[in-house]
């Protein structure tokens, strides 16, 4: 039986980050992340995307896109990150960047510290608690969120984690959310909305940036 992480998915992962313009040296600590979230996800159900060559797509150059947006920070907490996503494959690319995982589900909290002992990662931490208990104010330069809620419930929870003086959400989205940028609330303003290319993503991607006043 062939192993999931074959040549063929390593081909395309490397194809996938020349694209992003990143470099194929970050395939290997990639492929490792993903080799451990197949193992888990069998009994633990982390993800409900199953298929190793969806995940390079959905999980790893997905969360990848958003490199050039992360660059020059020094701190994020990626909120409700799940299994790790965008915040495992961004501490990964960005060594300077130091990671914080929030996720309140025990199994998937376990999960991440086992994936940042594996991986070696000693830019990243899990804070396995609920959002809004996370008691770390203006702690972060950026907090982002994939797939989580609307930008108002994601500022609601986790905009007193944002620094006072130019924190930010970077938030992943599909389509461009006018309705939910129209509903932001006081004291957050839209920044910019960057449509994003995904390598083998047949979906709209954007990157929300909404900045503190």
């Amino acid at each position: 039986m062939n192993t999931p992480i074959d040549a063929a998915l390593r081909t395309e992962l490397e194809a996938g980050l020349r694209t992003l313009s990143l470099s194929t040296d970050l395939a290997e600590p990639l492929l490792a992340y993903l080799a451990l979230l197949l193992r888990w996800n069998g009994t633990y159900n982390l993800t409900a995307v199953r298929d190793p060559r969806e995940m390079v797509v959905r999980h790893l150059l997905d969360s990848l896109a958003m490199v050039p947006h992360v660059d020059g920070l020094a701190t994020l907490a990626d909120l409700g990150t799940g299994p790790g996503l965008p915040g495992i494959p961004l501490a990964i690319a960005v060594p300077g960047l130091h990671v914080t995982l929030v996720e309140s589900n025990g199994k998937k909290a376990r999960f991440m510290r086992e994936a940042i002992r594996q991986l070696k990662l000693t830019n990243a931490e899990v804070a396995e608690s609920r959002i809004e208990a996370v008691d770390r104010p203006g702690a972060f330069d950026a907090i982002t969120a994939r797939a989580l809620a609307t930008l108002p419930d994601i500022l609601h929870f986790g905009g007193h984690l944002p620094r006072a003086d130019g924190g930010r959400l970077l938030a992943m989205k599909g389509v461009d959310p006018v309705d939910e940028i129209a509903a932001l609330p006081a004291g957050w303003q839209l920044e910019s909305v960057t449509p994003l290319s995904v390598p083998g993503l047949d979906a709209e991607r954007h990157l929300v940036v909404v900045a503190r006043v």
